[in-house]
C-alpha cells in the first residue's frame, strides 16, 4: 500500500472534500438506508448532519474520520457529527458482501434547551463527542445493531423513539473511543466548563507557541495543581496530553491544507524536536505524517 501512496501527485494538495447532498428531506426527523456492498469506494466527505454508521463483516476496510485513520474489524458501529470528513474505503473487493446501515439526523433535530434538560445530559455529551468521531466497543454494537437494522422497518412517531432510545444507549456506553482530534474539527467543541473553554481557547490559539501550565492555570483562575487535577479530571488527559493533541490536530489540518514541507509545519504547530515529533505523530495517528499526508489525499476528488 505504501508503494502505492508513493506514486500519488502532490497536486492532491488542492483537492477539497466532497460535500454530500444527504438524502433527509426537511419534514423527516431522520434517513435511514442499508445496503449490501462488495466494495467500499464513494469519496471522503462530509455533510451537515448527523451520522450513526453500522458495518457488519467489513474488517480490513480502512476508515477515516477527520484526522483519524485506521482500520475496521468485523462490525463497526461509528458517529460522526456535522462537517467532520469521513468514509470508508477498501483497496480490493471483499471476499463476502457487507452490511452498511447509515442513520443520519440534522443536529438541529433536538434544541438547545432540551439538550440542557437533566434527562438529555448524557445525549448532549454524546453530540458533543460526535464532534470528533466516536466509535464504540464491540459490547455495545452487540447490544444494538439489531435494532439498528430493524429501524428501516418502523414508521411514524415509534421509529423516532427506537432512535431516540438508541442513542441514549450510546450515551452511556462504555469504551467508546474518540477519533478525530479536536482542533481539526470544525464544530466548536464545548467542554460544559467556562475555564476548560478558557484554557483551551488560548492553547489553540497560542499552540504554535511555548505555554507553561502556570499561563494556562492563571486563565483558568486557579493554582497549577488544581488545574491540573482538574484537567485530567474533564478530560481523562493531562495538560500536557491536551497540548499535544490540539497540536497534532493543527498539524494533520496543514498536512492536507498546505504545500509546507512536514518539518516546517512540525515547528509551526509549536515541536522543535523532530525525532519527538515523529514518535508522537505516529504513536497517535498510527503512521508517519508522510504517510498520513498519502493516505488521506488519496481519497479526495474535485468538487
Amino acid at each position: 500500500m505504501l508503494k502505492q501512496n508513493a506514486m500519488l501527485n502532490d497536486c492532491y494538495q488542492f483537492k477539497k472534500v466532497m460535500r454530500e447532498i444527504t438524502p433527509l428531506a426537511s419534514h423527516d426527523c431522520f434517513s435511514i438506508f442499508s445496503r449490501k456492498k462488495a466494495a467500499f469506494n464513494f469519496p471522503l466527505h462530509t455533510h451537515e448532519e448527523m451520522e450513526l454508521n453500522l458495518i457488519i463483516k467489513g474488517a480490513g476496510l480502512q476508515r477515516i474520520v477527520g484526522d483519524h485513520i485506521g482500520e475496521v474489524g468485523e462490525v463497526e458501529l461509528v458517529l460522526v457529527g456535522p462537517n467532520l470528513p469521513h468514509g470508508w474505503f477498501s483497496q480490493t473487493s471483499l471476499e463476502e458482501d457487507a452490511l452498511e446501515v447509515t442513520i443520519q439526523f440534522s443536529k438541529e433535530l433536538f434544541s438547545q434547551d432540551l439538550l440542557d434538560k437533566d434527562q438529555f445530559r448524557s445525549i448532549k455529551k454524546l453530540f458533543e463527542a460526535a464532534k470528533r468521531g466516536i466509535s464504540f466497543a464491540p459490547a455495545t454494537i452487540a447490544l444494538v445493531k439489531d435494532r439498528i437494522i430493524a429501524l428501516e422497518k418502523r414508521t411514524g412517531f415509534d421509529s423516532f423513539l427506537q432512535l431516540l432510545s438508541l442513542l441514549h444507549d450510546l450515551s452511556i456506553a462504555r469504551n467508546a473511543d474518540l477519533l478525530s482530534d479536536p482542533s481539526f474539527s470544525k464544530e466548536m467543541v464545548s467542554y460544559d466548563s467556562r475555564r476548560l473553554e478558557r484554557a483551551f481557547e488560548l492553547m489553540n490559539r497560542k499552540f504554535g507557541h511555548p505555554i507553561t501550565l502556570g499561563e494556562i492555570a492563571q486563565v483558568a483562575n486557579m493554582s497549577e495543581a488544581s488545574f491540573s487535577r482538574f484537567i485530567k479530571a474533564h478530560t481523562g488527559l493531562t495538560f500536557t496530553e491536551n497540548l499535544t493533541e490540539i497540536r497534532l490536530g493543527h498539524v494533520a489540518r496543514m498536512l492536507i491544507s498546505t504545500q509546507q514541507t512536514i518539518s516546517e509545519i512540525a515547528y509551526k504547530c509549536g515541536f522543535n524536536n523532530m525525532a519527538n515529533f515523529n514518535k508522537l505523530f505516529k504513536r497517535r495517528k498510527g503512521c508517519t505524517p508522510k504517510e498520513f499526508k498519502l493516505n488521506f489525499n488519496r481519497q479526495r476528488v474535485f468538487i
